[in-house]
């Protein structure tokens, strides 16, 4: 009697959900986030941005809000032919507790084809980057706050 009890008691054991199983089962706002990064802005696909954000995300850059998933894709879209010869990397990737935030740092190097409005003599430069992200509970990317050395590549271009 006494080893059916034990037996019933571990096949209960493995059916009862065990702390911190869900919370591994969930999909995590750091692959959410690398898988971003490699098909929107490394594969240069502003058409794949679909996939990850929500309809009304904002991005805020430089100070200023760019609000809806299709001015983001028009952003993008003008930002990455101002780039030739892009070549973008993650540098790390790391989110808070619950995945509802998401940071990265990032490095772009690349030729001048007309950031800030300069003629586009293809000169080479670094640009660097430090991007939170809000994800909302189903996986989107819901809001980007992005900081990068603009200062630093403007000089670096106009030397």
């Amino acid at each position: 009697m006494t080893s059916r009890i034990v037996i019933v008691l571990i096949l209960l054991g493995l059916l009862l959900p065990r702390p911190g199983l869900a919370e591994a089962a969930k999909p995590s706002s750091v692959a959410l986030l690398e898988s971003f990064w490699r098909d929107v802005w490394a594969a240069k696909n502003p058409d794949a941005v679909d996939k990850y954000v929500t309809e009304d995300f904002v991005i805020t850059s430089g100070g200023k809000d760019i609000r809806t998933r299709a001015a983001f894709k028009s952003w993008l879209a003008d930002f990455q032919s101002k780039i030739a010869d892009m070549d973008f990397k993650v540098l790390e990737t790391f989110q808070n507790e619950d995945g509802s935030r998401v940071v990265s740092r990032l490095k772009v190097t690349g030729k001048n084809n007309g950031l800030f409005g300069l003629p586009p003599d293809q000169k080479p430069f670094v640009l660097t980057a430090t991007a939170i992200w809000a994800v909302t509970p189903d996986g989107r990317l819901a809001h980007n706050w992005v900081e990068r050395n603009a200062w630093e590549v403007y000089s670096q271009l106009t030397e």
